[in-house]
């Protein structure tokens, strides 16, 4: 993770008259560099294909829609996050800021995952993949009177916290996901180029990356396990994950939680002592009462002698939906490696409501058996936006 330096401190409009002043700078460039490049022979440009079948790659992802395709889509191998300020002036000039800055942010994302963005270095015959996720904070929502859930706030400290204020938190939260860093290097670079324009102050980035796994296998953390094994079914996550019907109803909360991780420590555990830890097989996340990964775990089930077969203790115990009321979050977590004293786990998870994470958090910070390997150590909650439709910039729904 990096910090700046610089950084110690109604009706939606279509987003072609909802340029500001510093949105039509940051865009412009790149407005004209597409025409040039719309008038380029077509026979001229690069044509992605895989170099290894010499098949073209897969479609694009599509950046407009309902819900934003970071979220709705498989999760991507790579991942780069990015936290923006925005300096306080008057409520009604940062209101314009904020405009300026998601109309930047929208113009530069959606060319780059239509594979339009007019940057040479994107244009060297790869195939690559993107998806974008960007969220509002609650010091800014609370601040400029935005729509967002009534539910978004700061999250409470948790005993065993050690968290980084300049590593945490932020105003405007950007998360990039590709299939390979190079165009997650080149679409930060540019991303942050144009939300600099629009008056963001950049406050910390954060890269993570997934394991190689095959579609429908659940990746792994460093400790070895599989991470997101318990995600909400597309019927669930209607209930638990995306807002209610109405200006909502397409956005979701972000809980992003930067974990260190005793990867050496966690490693000379025995595996089945991990196991009981956890409150599943180490080696294919069967819960202790399965059969099967995807089994759902029973807390309840007890030995001949009474002792619960999932200790008191697992991690599975202290966060399941059953103590809940059913409810779920939608966990898209990512690892990370800073150097070999920094590595962990980057824990994302989406939720209608956030306080289902402050209860489970509450709940781990007093027993989990885990906790002797894990220290949080960066922390932040954004409201992800619904998605945009074409023509119109992310946030709409907030000046409502």
């Amino acid at each position: 993770m990096h910090t700046d330096p610089e950084n110690r401190q109604a009706q939606a409009r279509p987003a072609t008259s909802g340029l500001g002043r510093r949105a039509l700078l940051a865009t412009g460039a790149a407005l004209a560099a597409a025409v040039g490049a719309a008038a380029e022979p077509k026979a001229s440009r690069p044509q992605r294909r895989d170099p290894a079948s010499g098949a073209p790659p897969a479609a694009a992802i599509p950046f407009h829609g309902p819900r934003q395709a970071g979220l709705t889509g498989p999760q991507l191998p790579a991942t780069h996050i990015l936290s923006f300020d925005v300096p306080p002036t008057t409520a009604g000039a940062d209101r314009e800021t904020l405009r300026d800055i998601l109309t930047a942010l929208t113009h530069t994302l959606s060319t780059a995952a239509a594979g339009t963005l007019p940057d040479p270095r994107l244009h060297t015959g790869e195939p690559t993949r993107l998806a974008c996720v960007v969220g509002v904070g609650p010091a800014l929502a609370a601040r400029l009177a935005l729509n967002v859930p009534a539910e978004l706030a700061d999250l409470p400290a948790f005993p065993g916290d050690r968290l980084d204020p300049a590593r945490s938190n932020g105003d405007v939260l950007l998360q990039l996901c590709a299939a390979d860093r190079w165009t997650l290097t080149i679409v930060a670079e540019l991303a942050t180029a144009a939300a600099r324009s629009a008056g963001a102050v950049p406050r910390w980035t954060q890269s993570g990356f997934l394991p190689h796994t095959p579609p429908g296998i659940t990746p792994r953390n460093l400790f070895g396990l599989k991470d997101g094994t318990a995600n909400p079914d597309d019927a669930t996550a209607g209930r638990w994950v995306w807002g209610p019907p109405g200006a909502h109803e397409h956005g979701t909360t972000l809980v992003f939680r930067r974990i260190h991780m005793d990867v050496a420590g966690f490693a000379a555990v025995p595996q089945d002592h991990q196991g009981r830890m956890i409150g599943r097989r180490a080696t294919d996340g069967v819960p202790l009462t399965g059969t099967a990964e995807h089994d759902d775990p029973d807390i309840y089930a007890k030995h001949p002698d009474g002792s619960y077969v999932i200790p008191v203790t697992a991690h599975v115990r202290l966060t399941s939906p059953r103590l809940d009321a059913g409810a779920r979050m939608l966990r898209r977590s990512y690892n990370y490696d800073d150097g070999p004293t920094d590595r962990g786990l980057l824990f994302c998870a989406y939720m209608r409501d956030q306080s289902l994470f402050t209860r489970v958090q509450t709940r781990l910070a007093a027993r989990d058996a885990l906790n002797p390997f894990l220290e949080h150590r960066s922390s932040a909650v954004a409201y992800i936006l619904p998605g945009a439709l074409q023509g119109t910039p992310l946030g709409n729904a907030l000046w409502a």
